[in-house]
């Protein structure tokens, strides 16, 4: 990798292409996500959650096989909203620090050594004189959306946790007669639980917004249907 920061004296005439791929990382079966996209990601991909080193995570189930993403085709996603992680491409956030300051300032970076990066066939980043154009903005709000997830997370898994709305299970996904997948080890919200729920704690979920994720998160577990008739077309055409 080789990330340097964006600026538009030189990187004026930088292009870069949007396309994703596996070799971009993008052959995944499940993907890190964030509170703040939450909305998009439910109505497309299964929201679980899995207990990790650094506390509670959320993801989305992309496939069911290893390196398995049903919802990328070639070079593009066919699902009509692209997790946060993936839509960034080669940038990313990089603390930045002037000299003798403690804290860094985030700015915006890119590997020069992504295949995307230089393509002549991509997306300018900056305009003619000067000023961002629409898919550096696009970028930069999608990062910003990843930094402050990072931030914001925690707190709302946690507070997830705490009001017992995750329930670990193994999820059993039935493709065919003789094909099963077993999903172990991850938590979904509890729908019990989640009805149970009255008085001081309810109010202190709604006020917070951590309810809205725990009904979102219940409602995606719908998609798991999806997945599996994406991977059922992709078993028939493989014959």
């Amino acid at each position: 990798m080789n990330p340097v920061q964006i600026n538009n004296i030189d990187h004026a005439d930088l292009r870069v292409s949007p396309r994703a791929g596996a070799a971009f990382g993008d052959a995944a079966n499940q993907t890190l996500i964030f509170p703040a996209e939450f909305e998009e990601v439910q109505r497309e991909f299964s929201i679980i959650f899995r207990r990790r080193d650094e506390g509670l995570q959320a993801y989305a189930l992309l496939g069911l096989d290893r390196d398995e993403n049903l919802f990328l085709s070639g070079d593009y996603w066919t699902s009509r909203y692209v997790p946060a992680s993936h839509q960034r491409g080669p940038f990313s956030i990089g603390m930045v620090r002037a000299s003798g300051d403690d804290v860094g300032e985030p700015m915006l970076h890119v590997d020069l050594d992504d295949g995307r990066v230089g393509d002549s066939a991509g997306l300018p980043l900056f305009l003619e004189h000067g000023g961002n154009t629409p898919y550096l903005e696009h970028i930069t709000g999608v990062l910003r959306l990843l930094y402050e997830g990072l931030e914001t997370a925690p707190a709302a898994y946690t507070a997830l946790d705490e009001a017992g709305l995750l329930t670990p299970v193994t999820l059993t996904v039935d493709v065919s007669e003789e094909r099963r997948y077993t999903i172990a080890d991850v938590l979904v919200v509890d729908l019990e639980h989640l009805a149970a729920l009255k008085g001081e704690p309810l109010e202190r979920l709604h006020g917070s917004g951590v309810l809205r994720l725990a009904i979102l998160a219940a409602a995606s577990l719908g998609n798991i249907q999806q997945l599996i008739a994406r991977k059922q077309s992709l078993l028939t055409q493989n014959g």
